[in-house]
């Protein structure tokens, strides 16, 4: 067989994309490159969410405000529940923010890569994104549900303390706890379609598992590091710290902070592992 010499056209270099097959950290400058990607996957989240809906922005004042009333009611009144000093209220409201925008940002990453399956398929793009994005959207809720703390915080005479300029961190906290869980979900119920069921019942159990509705000091003091294995509780407590100066962050708050970024880092490494069988499964 003669064999032509090479055309113009076939000297041309090919790139071909492939899926990394080894345990591989993220490619975070490659992340940076798509991050217009990742705002517009963020507001699309965002206007499907309230598009065609009659409460509308109003259902992120409502859900945790009747959360509240529920847990004022049964926990404050009736279990009398000690509550640092703060009137309970204020107390369950300024834990269910955080709880809120965790749980959020956990449920819709988890199935972020099945319902953007059309879109994984037909073009290439860091996967992270997706994930990525649905911890990011839920952020409006919170804003709002922000407003009506702080309302609150006058109305029971609370006024911020210097603490607040901690408040931001501990908010990155809640979202990096989000993303950490979300990426290992949303990795597995890309094979085991059924894991996105069991977010709801891990949701539920987790929040009475978290500081939400009382406060870590009835967690006996030895064992108050051990509770901190629970990222949450940390985030909880320390988002408390920050906004009504109840409790002092403690041990149990640098292990919570030692678990985020595990569940972080480790979170990515999979995430990435999996992504070689995204496209052929989903």
């Amino acid at each position: 067989m003669v064999s032509t010499p090479p055309t113009q056209e076939s000297t041309v270099p090919t790139l071909i994309i492939r899926p990394p097959r080894k345990w591989v950290p993220v490619d975070l400058h490659e992340l940076w490159a798509y991050r217009e990607l990742v705002t517009s996957f963020t507001l699309r989240d965002i206007k499907l969410r309230y598009k065609q809906t009659g409460l509308g922005i109003a259902w992120a004042v409502l859900q945790p405000l009747l959360t509240m009333v529920i847990f004022t009611v049964f926990f404050g009144g009736l279990a009398k529940i000690p509550s640092d000093g703060v009137p309970y209220p204020l107390f369950v409201l300024a834990a269910l923010l955080p709880w809120t925008l965790f749980a959020e940002g956990l449920t819709r990453s988890t199935t972020s890569m099945v319902t953007n399956a059309n879109i994984m398929t037909k073009v290439y793009f860091p996967r992270l994104i997706m994930p990525l994005s649905s911890i990011i959207s839920p952020l409006v809720d919170f804003a709002v549900s922000f407003i009506i703390l702080i309302a609150m915080m006058v109305y029971y005479g609370y006024a911020p303390t210097l603490n607040i300029i901690f408040l931001p961190l501990f908010l990155l906290l809640a979202l990096a706890t989000s993303l950490g869980v979300g990426l290992w979900l949303s990795a597995l119920n890309v094979k085991y379609r059924d894991f996105q069921y069991t977010v709801p019942f891990l949701i539920q159990i987790g929040m009475f598992a978290s500081p939400v509705v009382y406060a870590s000091s009835l967690v006996p003091e030895s064992l108050r590091v051990w509770y901190g294995l629970n990222p949450m509780a940390g985030v909880i407590e320390g988002f408390r710290w920050a906004l009504l100066g109840s409790g002092t962050p403690s041990a149990m708050v640098l292990v919570s902070v030692g678990m985020v970024i595990v569940l972080l880092v480790s979170g990515m490494f999979y995430f990435r592992r999996m992504e070689q069988y995204y496209a052929d499964i989903v």
